[in-house]
């Protein structure tokens, strides 16, 4: 057992390469922390933004501000009779289709709605029976990309009559029959909206939320690296210390 005073104190002893390592990284995880809260500001400041101009412009206004993917829209019109079903769906281990149809508001250029998700028919050749409201009817919902997988494949193209089983919804392809239609596509927001099928969508993983937590793993790294640098710096003092 070592006695008490035979215990060599702790003393600061400078190591140039731990504080040039300390001196790169330590700006660099501050800088990535202090990055990641102003995108949290921005997307903050960006949400409340779109909330507001859901409720306070027209879709024409919402076109000439500029559509953004998941900005916040709330439109009235009617269905139109244009109906894609997107094949290779799956929810919960099922195969399915996701219902996009054309919408045609009030004014303004008509868009396509995301209608959520539906089963699909045991048999191939089958297609499930889309009811699509009538008359006029309000939606609220978030835009977002035209869909498009991956790994494209030929469409058919002797279908005859709506709807129409497709493997991805081009924007230009439906623009050659739609000129005038909108650049991005409106999901509906839930269920409970007018022509909604299954529309769970993933939440935003990009939130505001996202960009504070990363910016706390920034800052947690940067004081971690504070602390074991002091740890290191303090070293017992002795023959054994000396050297190098």
């Amino acid at each position: 057992m070592v006695a008490p005073d035979s215990v060599e104190p702790r003393r600061w002893r400078f190591d140039w390469r731990l504080m040039v390592f300390a001196g790169i990284f330590l700006p660099l995880l501050i800088g990535l922390g202090l990055w990641q809260l102003d995108r949290a500001a921005e997307k903050k400041a960006r949400l409340a933004q779109w909330q507001q101009q859901a409720t306070e412009l027209s879709w024409p206004q919402h076109i000439a501000e500029g559509l953004q993917p998941g900005q916040p829209v709330t439109l009235t019109g009617e269905y139109g009779n244009n109906t894609w079903l997107l094949d290779n769906r799956t929810r919960d281990g099922a195969a399915g289709y996701e219902v996009l149809t054309l919408f045609r508001p009030d004014s303004g250029s008509p868009l396509v709605i995301n209608r959520g998700w539906v089963l699909a028919p045991r048999r191939r050749d089958e297609l499930p029976d889309i009811n699509t409201p009538e008359g006029e009817v309000a939606v609220s919902g978030r835009l977002s990309e035209y869909p498009v997988p991956p790994v494209l494949m030929q469409t058919p193209d002797d279908q005859v009559g709506w709807p129409k089983r497709v493997q991805a919804l081009i924007r230009a392809e439906v623009s050659a029959q739609i000129p005038d239609v909108a650049p991005l596509v409106l999901r509906l927001k839930g269920p409970d909206q007018p022509g909604a099928y299954r529309a769970d969508w993933a939440p935003d993983t990009m939130g505001p939320q996202t960009h504070y937590g990363y910016a706390v793993q920034w800052f947690s790294l940067a004081a971690a690296l504070v602390i074991l640098t002091l740890v290191a710096s303090y070293r017992r003092t002795g023959n054994n210390n000396d050297n190098g």
